[in-house]
């Protein structure tokens, strides 16, 4: 059986919007696309590529979906090598037909959960609300995280109102970049537990 990985660029402030251009997402009148450019390196660039180059198959939510099939179907070489490859799968109840070659629509996150019967690794990137279906289906495997230096004070947050309380453990080393950025693995572990503070 295959897993389901989240890949998410996020700020301090737990923004995950736009990270790539200035126009790439401008809802709710977003001011800070393309905010990962400068605080990125080669080191985290090529984590990124590696994580790319791991996939079997590319998940993505219809308003990323939309975002990736405009650009990257006309890009050649390295990374857009790789999301051209291989299967791709959008989640929509709205979209007929996806254009993007070797893309197949699936109807919820209930459908995207079975692709880890016929992949090894299904990756993720950007997708927010499906994130958030997955996780609280029990659909998703593994969240990692580029975590980097700075704050935007706006913008879409992964974990807002209404997330599922979920303790996570992280299932690789931390890795850290010059720039500051930070690279974070974790898996679901069930759900919150508390208790006091034993006084040291």
């Amino acid at each position: 059986m295959g897993i389901i990985v989240a890949n998410l660029f996020m700020t301090l402030d737990g923004v995950y919007q736009a990270p790539g251009g200035r126009e790439e997402d401008t809802e709710g009148a977003f001011d800070f696309g393309g905010w990962q450019a400068p605080v990125s390196d080669d080191e985290g660039g090529a984590s990124i590529a590696d994580a790319i180059n791991r996939m079997d198959a590319l998940l993505l939510g219809r308003k990323t979906f939309d975002i990736f099939a405009s650009y990257w179907p006309h890009q050649s070489g390295g990374i857009a090598d790789a999301l051209n490859r291989v299967p791709k799968f959008v989640v929509s109840g709205t979209l007929a037909n996806p254009g993007w070659e070797g893309s197949t629509v699936l109807p919820d996150a209930q459908a995207a959960g079975g692709l880890r019967d016929d992949y090894g690794q299904v990756h993720m990137f950007g997708s927010g609300v499906l994130i958030r279906s997955l996780l609280a289906a029990g659909g998703l495997d593994r969240l990692h995280l580029w975590l980097y230096p700075v704050t935007l004070g706006q913008g879409k947050r992964l974990f807002d109102a209404g997330t599922v309380p979920t303790t996570f453990r992280l299932a690789e080393p931390a890795r850290s970049f010059p720039k500051g950025a930070v690279s974070l693995v974790y898996e679901p572990a069930g759900g919150v537990e508390t208790q006091e503070m034993a006084a040291t």
